[in-house]
């Protein structure tokens, strides 16, 4: 009985181990919340959160047999990966020629759920780095009541800073002037293109 909270708490660690990493997910959450408000950015970070749910339960039930699937593929990977961040952060650069001080076009909070799903799915590295973490926990994971709370830890603790993220970019949105929120933008989606760049050339 003492392997289920402990399992909770792993996951919860590994949760926060994936989430906490400013990366270029982060940065779009937190554009959502300038541009779009709080609503939306919590789509975007639920979106995420449950892509990682889904990760850790894969990395649960298949362990090693995800590494094996991504054996020798990591550099495609990496570079659909770069592809795709690419193509949003053009997308978002050409979104913002709007005049400052404009409202962006409203987007139902499932199509962003589902674009942030998409986005960060595109990148199983990270059932990969919770196969390892499993793999090291070994009996303290094992059995559909330990697995699951480690699954759930993950998406608790993963759900819970990504809103802290999507609550920060919100309430920014809030205060700056147009101007401002849309020179934050290019710098975001820069940032966003930068990470493109370098996952294109580790792939």
């Amino acid at each position: 009985m003492t392997a289920d909270p402990d399992a909770f708490l792993a996951g919860a660690l590994a949760g926060i181990g994936v989430a906490l990493p400013l990366g270029a997910i982060s940065v779009l959450i937190l554009g959502e919340g300038l541009h779009r408000g709080w609503r939306s950015a919590a789509a975007a970070a639920t979106g995420v959160a449950l892509v990682d749910l889904g990760y850790a339960v894969v990395a649960v039930a298949a362990g090693t047999a995800v590494t094996a699937a991504l054996d020798g593929r990591t550099a495609a990977v990496r570079l659909v990966g770069a592809v795709v961040l690419a193509v949003v952060a053009l997308r978002g650069l050409w979104g913002l020629r709007r005049p400052a001080g404009a409202a962006p076009a409203e987007v139902p909070g499932h199509h962003v759920l589902l674009r942030f799903v998409g986005l960060t799915a595109v990148n199983p590295l990270t059932a990969v780095y919770f196969v390892v973490l499993t793999a090291g926990l070994g009996d303290a994971v094992a059995g559909a009541s330990a697995g699951g709370r480690f699954a759930l830890g993950v998406f608790l603790a993963s759900w819970a800073w990504q809103l802290v993220i999507a609550t920060a970019g919100a309430l920014a949105g809030a205060r700056l002037p147009g101007w401002a929120r849309t020179a934050t933008g290019v710098v975001g989606y820069l940032v966003v293109l930068g990470y493109a760049v370098r996952l294109a050339l580790s792939a």
